[in-house]
């Protein structure tokens, strides 16, 4: 029953004493935040340290000069004469800028601007210095040569050890948006540095200059060797081209032969169109009297009345007809005139016939002469077509002749034109760049930048002393707010004592400081833990407390005797001391020595009276440790012990034990399994969350009921301050003597009493 309602009060001190919503406010850049403030002096003082030493440094370092020379990359400039073949493309993009900044960071100009300033000449770049150095000597006297002393010094060779060390020296810094480059050197030497820069620039054009020349040299020769290869063979073609025309006999084939053949198969065509025309007319007539019937009358056909002729004819035979019916009617047919009549219309009817006999033979031979002519005209255009066609297959040779000749004169003219231009090109070369702003010798030098550097020495002191300060946190396993005691140690908090004064660590005085001092603030924690003592088991009548720590020193006797003094005011309370080592509790409370307690009374030498002593100015009752026995943990073991301590829960209400602590020895453990609760003591900012814990652990395994953790000597000012405990009495200003409300502590996680 007993562990049950202990369990059911630790869970109600776990949410009553801390609220889980606390650590999800807090973010861990207040934490950071309040390591650093916590060591601000030493990170200051770090950060000086770390100025200071740069000082020393940069001032006596050699100073370094800059100068700076700006050159206008033409991209665009103007030529002379337009010949893009012969020089490398230069165009108007940024790559063609960005080319040309690499092209001066080339090791062909470096190594032609050493040459040209000389600078072996100078002590701070000549290599040859390097073979006279001390390291040279060392390298002499132990035998082996340096590499140096054996090289032949010619201007090529120190201009190619010098370029090392020159590039890094060496700054080309193309400016945004333009078409600028900016040329630095730096140097020991001001005047040196001007020079140099000034002598890369130049370097840089004239070697442009040359460059292009050569190119243009190259493209002659070529030029020139080319137009002889085609000069001869524009003469083969022509050659070619003449003697064809010699051979087939051609004048002007497109103007006179073409011609004329064009003109008779013109005049041809015509002709035979319209004899065919006739010669279908003729047919046609031709084809109407041949297939008419045997015996017909061939003066009704088409072809034969159109005849004039034929149908005068047919209209007088007409005419005969007529008169002759009319003299008939008039004279009867035995009249003279109708005998004439009969006579005119024979005679007419016989020149009709005689007519439509003549047409049709005209008929035939039109038709005959039609076919005749058709079949000439059709020879001619067959003869003048195979003569077209001759002359056009002549003309096609020609063609390819005449276009082989023309190609090859254009070739030829071409690479004159461009022979010419080069020849004329080589002569009026124009700068890649020109110099803008030539360099000076500088006033100040750009190295070593003395203020700057301190700066930033005294800034890196600093990030390395916040880093320092962030990794002592990390580190630090100690037990430093309220809250890490139910996060670490996984235990509710019982109380917190606050750290007292100077003068009050006399254990004489502060093992009576409940009873000297009701109303500070650390007698208001002993009742914080009288109240969640009597509210961890309110059912049971009697109670026994184990009061123990890890280590010693951490403060567990003085809250024993005061925990006890508290109990004493409304409880009928007992105090032993169950360390029978290095007892305490007598020293604290300044008992007489030699006192008679716990080990007699268990090994029965004295009586319960004699081994009780009462506390000046309160009720509460002592059980000193008495004599110190041979072995203390025997003596904890026996029946005898558990006996007395069952004796005396039936005399006292409240009995709290103080044993040794728990990493020492197993004392501790033994007592636990026979009290109704223990009591943690743990020293803020001293005690391992590692080493607690596991004193928990063997507490719990020994069948201990543990009611909660008390966290002592925390000093709130500090704690709120660098470790956001807070709990308002460092905010105000409440210390351990000036506080006189009538409300226990109030941290945030400790109840009213």
């Amino acid at each position: 029953m007993s562990t049950e309602l202990t369990q059911d009060h630790n869970k109600h001190k776990q949410i009553f004493l801390h609220d889980p919503a606390d650590n999800a406010d807090k973010l861990d850049i207040v934490e950071y935040w309040r390591s650093i403030t916590k060591r601000k002096v030493a990170i200051v003082a770090f950060g000086l340290a770390v100025a200071l030493l740069a000082a020393v440094v940069v001032f006596v370092m050699t100073p370094v000069y800059r100068a700076t020379v700006t050159l206008l990359i033409e991209a665009n400039k103007s030529k002379v004469l337009s010949i893009e073949d012969v020089y490398s493309g230069i165009s108007q993009n940024r790559e063609y800028f960005q080319t040309q900044v690499e092209i001066i960071k080339s090791r062909e100009v470096a190594v032609k601007a050493i040459i040209k300033t000389k600078l072996w000449e100078r002590e701070e770049f000549d290599p040859r210095e390097k073979s006279k150095s001390w390291v040279g000597s060392i390298l002499a006297s132990t035998g082996f040569t340096d590499d140096l002393e054996k090289k032949e010094w010619t201007e090529l060779a120190l201009a190619e050890a010098i370029y090392t060390g020159f590039s890094k020296r060496l700054t080309i810094e193309p400016i945004r948006l333009s078409q600028l480059a900016k040329i630095s050197f730096e140097s020991k030497d001001a005047e040196l540095s001007a020079l140099v820069a000034n002598a890369v620039a130049d370097v840089y054009i004239e070697n442009d200059l040359d460059a292009r020349y050569k190119v243009t040299k190259q493209a002659s020769s070529w030029l020139q060797e080319r137009l002889s290869s085609l000069k001869t063979k524009l003469d083969e073609s022509e050659r070619a081209l003449q003697t064809f025309r010699e051979k087939e006999g051609i004048v002007d084939v497109k103007n006179a032969a073409q011609s004329g053949a064009g003109k008779q198969i013109e005049e041809v065509t015509q002709r035979l169109v319209e004899t065919r025309m006739k010669r279908a007319e003729a047919e046609n007539a031709y084809n109407q009297i041949k297939n008419a019937p045997k015996g017909a009358d061939l003066s009704s056909l088409p072809a034969v009345i159109k005849n004039t002729i034929v149908g005068e004819a047919k209209k007088q035979e007409g005419e005969a007809e007529r008169r002759l019916s009319e003299i008939a009617q008039r004279y009867g047919t035995e009249h003279p005139k109708y005998l004439q009549g009969e006579g005119e219309l024979k005679a007419a009817r016989d020149n009709v016939k005689r007519q439509v006999d003549m047409v049709v033979s005209s008929v035939t031979r039109e038709y005959e002469a039609a076919r005749g002519t058709e079949r000439a005209l059709e020879g001619i255009m067959a003869s003048a077509r195979g003569s077209v066609q001759t002359i056009n297959r002549k003309e096609f040779e020609l063609g390819v002749l005449d276009r082989e000749v023309e190609s090859n004169r254009q070739m030829y003219d071409m690479f004159m034109k461009r022979a010419k231009e080069t020849n004329v090109a080589g002569d009026l070369q124009s700068a890649v760049a020109r110099v803008v702003d030539p360099a000076v010798v500088p006033n100040k030098p750009v190295k070593p930048q003395k203020v700057q550097i301190i700066l930033i020495a005294f800034v890196l002191g600093l990030f390395i002393g916040v880093l320092s300060s962030l990794l002592l946190d990390r580190l630090d396993n100690t037990l430093k707010t309220t809250e890490d005691i139910e996060t670490k140690l996984k235990h509710p908090l019982l109380t917190t004592l606050p750290l007292l004064d100077k003068s009050e660590v006399e254990r004489t005085s502060t093992a009576r400081l409940f009873l000297d001092q009701p109303k500070s603030l650390y007698s208001e924690a002993i009742r914080t833990a009288r109240t969640g003592v009597l509210l961890s088991a309110i059912d049971l009548d009697k109670r026994i407390l184990l009061v123990t720590s890890s280590l010693p020193g951490e403060g567990k006797t003085t809250f024993s005797i005061n925990l006890a003094m508290a109990h004493a005011h409304t409880k009928k309370t007992l105090l032993i001391d169950s360390d029978m080592r290095r007892p305490a509790v007598s020293k604290g409370l300044d008992l007489g020595k030699g006192s008679k307690g716990l080990s007699n009374l268990v090994s029965g030498t004295a009586t319960l009276e004699e081994c009780l002593q009462t506390v000046e100015g309160s009720n509460l009752m002592i059980l000193p440790s008495g004599t110190i026995p041979p072995n203390p943990l025997e003596l904890l073991l026996s029946q005898k012990f558990k006996d007395t301590l069952a004796q005396l829960s039936e005399t006292f209400d409240i009995i709290i034990i103080d044993s040794p602590p728990v990493e020492l020895v197993s004392d501790a453990l033994v007592i636990s399994a026979l009290t109704t609760g223990v009591i943690y003591v743990v020293k803020a900012l001293d005690t391992p969350y590692q080493l607690a814990r596991k004193g928990l652990q063997r507490l719990r395994r020994a069948d201990g009921q543990i009611l909660g953790v008390v966290l002592n000597k925390l000093d709130f000012a500090h704690a709120e301050k660098y470790y956001g405990e807070y709990s308002g009495y460092g905010k105000y200003g409440y210390g351990t003597k000036g506080y006189q409300g009538g409300y226990g502590t109030v941290y945030g996680d400790d109840a009213n009493t």
